[in-house]
């Protein structure tokens, strides 16, 4: 397996509200127009699961298999051409704040290794970075 870990990030909320608006897929319902649409398309979604549509890779289906209040949520694919995981892990680092990391470990052969490599560590980034900037506190 292979590991990317995203930056880690600051947000200016309660760790419970952070984890329980991660912990539920439906809330991407609220953030969606903050998704790139030229790189992610066909979105759906229910409590734990979430499938979309990304160029090359085609459709892709994460579902959450744990979840450790208030502090991880823990996807993994179902649907996708390698084997992969996904942690979102939280900390409170104040009153109102929260540190969040990404952490993706990808099953990549040594031929798809050196191509999907910046990409995946780019990607972990920038959705490290989406999720930093969500008004948790106003999506309730």
């Amino acid at each position: 397996m292979t590991e990317f870990v995203s930056e880690i990030k600051t947000i200016p909320c309660e760790n419970r509200i952070v984890y329980e608006t991660l912990a539920d897929f439906r809330n991407l319902e609220k953030i969606k127009d903050r998704i790139p649409s030229d790189k992610i398309e066909d979105f759906s979604f229910d409590s734990d699961s979430c499938t979309f549509s990304i160029q090359p890779a085609g459709k892709v289906r994460f579902s959450i298999v744990d979840r450790e209040p208030p502090k991880t949520v823990k996807m993994a694919a179902d649907q996708s051409p390698v084997e992969v995981t996904l942690w979102v892990q939280l900390k409170e680092t104040g009153e109102r704040e929260t540190k969040l990391k990404l952490t993706v470990r990808a099953e990549l052969n040594m031929f798809l290794k050196p191509m999907l490599s910046k990409p995946l560590q780019d990607g972990i980034n920038q959705l490290a970075d989406v999720l930093a900037t969500i008004p948790y506190e106003t999506l309730g």
